[in-house]
């Protein structure tokens, strides 16, 4: 290896030596106070070659490229401006070393050109003392060549401007510390790319590149900013020279893929252009990266309109003032020396042969590929202004006692913020340059083929990018080229994996209260919150009316003034029996026992009030609790009052001493007392183990959340409803025994309706409660409680208070006496 690289060094030096008169005059060379170094592709190598002993390649026998040599008169262009400026450099002059990279691995004798000091390289020499050639080179173009030259050129830390190497690896400052670039990275070529798929709704692509270091690069970078976006690289390659062009494309076809990234150097993406031509590949959409984009031959190849529409990435098209005037200047200076010996021997110098680039005319120059004009003439300025502040200049000269070190150079460049025709040249810390890219369509479609620009990506000062959709070739009724792997689901609908690739998936309807948020996760169904609701397939949840028996419904008003007036009678009779407490009517109706009756439906009516308003814990208990406690009591005292007086008509001959026993214990009052506190137990089992809670229902109904009480436990207020309803069946029992009595005793029917009533207003409660829901359930629920007490008092009170009000004469003793009498003689004769 050692000995390759000396006989590498070797050659080129022996040949520039030999040679030194004439470079002095050649195009690829110029005096100067200071030098600049430049690599550019003249010649390209179509196809490497395995090595087998050591040789210098000769960049002559390689093929010829216009691009290259464009590239390479711009850079003298530039150089010539800032020469002629009076403010830039006034007293100093720039001069270069241009050499012909036409390979990857074997222009070596350039570069140790460019490092060396007297034509000589010393290793054992400090490189504190070391002065190379040239203060800052740029080129060459080619992130393979680029990587391949990077350790001699670092060594020195020689800026190192650079207009033609996007890989990112080379952002890494550790590794390339002098490494400067005036074109975007890959990344952000590959975020470009990435927009512009975005933009246009595509998901399902092919990635296609070429066996190099921008390929792989571009490819590694694809994968990692392309996850998480949606979109899937459905199929990638890499191509070569002898590669089976067909088969990839029938590959493609296959997948129906009809987007294809091309990111790949301009020789394989002619190849594969030219094989989509032959194969008859039709209405493909094709990106291009910056190295073929501004291709000048490709566009007017015949058949390339059937292909497709051809997009590309390149820099922001700047057109160099003065240029084509100095490419008009320097061919009629060539023309006037045709024919001339020295001519020829200018073209061959340090292995630089160029005899191609006299037989192309200023218009060929001119309109070949300009993607990289600007980032030569930008690296170009780029040391000019950091040799201007090195030397200290003002408008009118520099200082030529500093000694200049191309490490200086570099810490001037990486602070560098200045105008050059319409953009901002500066670097970030990775040393990248600010983007500015243009997407261009190729228009191939008729005679005259041309590029034209349709979007734009800047980042200074800030952030846009943009396509003008009404100049690409699907506006209006053309629809936009179909490249997903599914058909995107309706509104509503959730995507479902499908396969392999993220993007391929099934569309599913959204059940309800679910929603599907595409831009937080196309693939989940969204549960709505509690207090929202959605029908099927929604893609928003609306906010649930909340539901509960509220005080200033009409029906609450109702029932409410129902209850009022229901309490205000009770007290009324109340008030009534008490003031004719001693009169036969009070007496015969259970005398002390009517005022406990009285009591308990006046309490079981204020349970209605806990009906309303939003329901609480307390509400839950309190609306059943008071009711059903204290309605038992009064059906309690109905039971023994219909039993007393069964027992004195009926059974006090048949059992007196029973019936002695009941009169002298108070049989009434422990068997009120018994059964109530019975009950009471069980009303507290079902306040404490298991009490209604309030819920939020939002089950039942879509579009709303009822505040209902919840029963938990039917065991105990099983218990609960059995003690009364069988408290009832007791009632009406004894009450259907004494049917026969006195007029004035007798109760049978009043007591039968008003259970009657009980018994019918809790079954049409229960069936309505167990068929439906609704607030309105809640508000049977406390009818049927009032139903209840206007039943007894309706039946049993109102009579009473009747004959007290209305009839006194039947209030009297006499009367009663009379009654009993009766009864006694109809009991005789039968």
């Amino acid at each position: 290896m050692l000995l390759s690289h000396f006989y590498t060094f070797l050659v080129g030096f022996i040949n520039c030596v030999f040679l030194k008169v004439s470079c002095l005059s050649s195009e690829f060379s110029l005096d100067g106070d200071y030098l600049l170094g430049g690599l550019f592709p003249v010649h390209e190598v179509e196809q490497a070659a395995p090595m087998f002993y050591p040789e210098a390649i000769e960049c002559k026998r390689q093929t010829f490229t216009k691009s290259g040599y464009q590239m390479f008169q711009v850079m003298r262009f530039a150089v010539e401006q800032i020469n002629n400026s009076t403010t830039l450099l006034p007293n100093v002059s720039l001069g270069y070393e241009i050499f012909d990279h036409c390979s990857n691995t074997k222009n070596f004798p350039s570069v140790l050109s460019f490092i060396s000091q007297n034509e000589s390289i010393d290793p054992q020499e400090k490189l504190n003392s070391h002065k190379t050639k040239v203060i800052g080179l740029t080129g060459p173009y080619g992130s393979t060549r680029t990587i391949t030259i990077a350790p001699l050129i670092t060594m020195d830390l020689i800026p190192w401007v650079n207009y033609g190497a996007s890989s990112y690896a080379l952002s890494n400052k550790l590794q390339y510390p002098t490494f400067i670039r005036t074109v975007p990275s890959n990344k952000d070529m590959i975020q470009m790319i990435i927009h512009i798929i975005q933009w246009f709704g595509w998901n399902w692509v092919a990635f296609l590149g070429g066996p190099d270091n921008y390929s792989e690069d571009g490819l590694r970078l694809f994968y990692k900013y392309t996850s998480g976006t949606g979109i899937c690289l459905a199929y990638q390659e890499t191509l070569t020279i002898q590669g089976n062009y067909n088969q990839t494309l029938k590959n493609i076809n296959m997948l129906n893929i009809n987007v294809i990234v091309v990111f790949a150097v301009p020789i394989y993406a002619e190849n594969i252009v030219m094989a989509a031509i032959e194969n008859n590949i039709k209405d493909k959409v094709w990106i291009a990266s910056e190295t073929w984009s501004m291709n000048q031959q490709l566009p007017i190849e015949p058949g390339i309109e059937k292909i497709g529409t051809i997009i590309g990435i390149t820099e922001r098209l700047l057109s160099l003032p003065g240029f084509d005037q100095y490419i008009y200047k320097i061919k009629e200076t060539i023309e006037d020396t045709n024919g001339d010996v020295e001519s020829e021997i200018q073209s061959k110098i340090c292995n630089q042969e160029c005899k191609e680039g006299a037989l192309l005319t200023a218009q060929d120059i001119i309109n070949e590929n300009p993607s990289f004009s600007f980032g030569i003439y930008a690296s170009m300025y780029s040391m000019a202004h950091a040799l201007h502040k090195v030397l200290q200049c003002n408008t009118n000269e520099c200082s030529k006692n500093i000694t200049v070190k191309p490490y200086m150079i570099l810490r001037e460049i990486k602070n560098l913020d200045f105008p050059l025709i319409g953009r901002q040249v500066k670097y970030d810390v990775n040393g990248d340059p600010t983007i500015s890219y243009a997407v261009v369509l190729w228009h191939t479609k008729t005679n005259h083929s041309w590029i034209e620009m349709v979007g734009t990506y800047d980042t200074y000062p800030e952030t846009i990018f943009t396509i003008n959709n009404s100049l690409m070739p699907w506006r209006k009724d053309v629809s936009v080229p179909f490249s997903n792997c599914s058909v995107e689901c309706k509104e509503g609908y959730s995507r479902e994996h499908e396969g392999l690739h993220a993007c391929c998936f099934r569309c599913k309807k959204c059940p309800q209260n679910t929603y599907v948020d595409y831009s937080r996760d196309p693939y989940t169904c969204f549960p709505c919150a509690e207090s929202e609701w959605s029908d099927e397939g929604s893609t928003t949840c609306k906010i649930r009316t909340v539901v509960y028996l509220q005080f200033t419904d009409i029906a609450s008003i109702l029932v409410i003034f129902s209850t009022v007036c229901l309490i205000a009678l009770l007290i009324f009779i109340f008030c009534l029996f008490a003031y004719n407490y001693n009169t036969p009517v009070v007496r015969s109706a259970g005398g002390n026992m009517c005022f406990l009756m009285l009591g308990c439906l006046t309490m079981s009516s204020i349970s209605v009030f806990f009906f309303f308003g939003q329901p609480t814990s307390v509400h839950c208990v309190l609306r059943n609790f008071i009711f059903s406690f204290f309605f038992t009591i009064c059906l309690s005292c109905l039971t023994v009052r219909s039993f007393q007086i069964v027992c004195v008509f009926k059974m006090a001959a048949e059992f007196p001493k029973l019936h002695s026993l009941w009169v002298k214990h108070n049989g009434q009052w422990l068997f009120i007392m018994s059964s109530s506190f019975i009950h009471l137990i069980s009303c507290v089992l079902w306040a404490t183990v298991s009490p209604d809670d309030p819920v939020r229902d939002s089950i039942t109904f879509n579009d709303q959340t009822m505040l209902i009480c919840e029963r938990r436990n039917t065991v105990t207020i099983s218990i609960v409803l059995f003690i009364s309803w069988f408290l009832g069946f007791l009632c009406i029992s004894f009450s259907y025994m004494g049917r026969d009595l006195p007029k004035s005793y007798n109760e049978a029917k009043s007591i039968t309706f008003s259970l009657l009533m009980y018994y019918l207003s809790w079954i049409i409660y229960f069936t309505i409660y167990l068929s439906f829901k609704s607030k309105y359930v809640l508000l049977l629920n406390a009818l049927a409680q009032i139903s209840s007490i206007y039943g007894i008092l309706l039946s049993y009170f109102i009579p009473k208070s009747y004959i007290m009000l209305f009839q006194p004469k039947k209030n009297t003793a006499a009367y009663f006496q009379t009654s009993i009498q009766n009864y006694t003689q109809t009991i005789s004769r039968t």
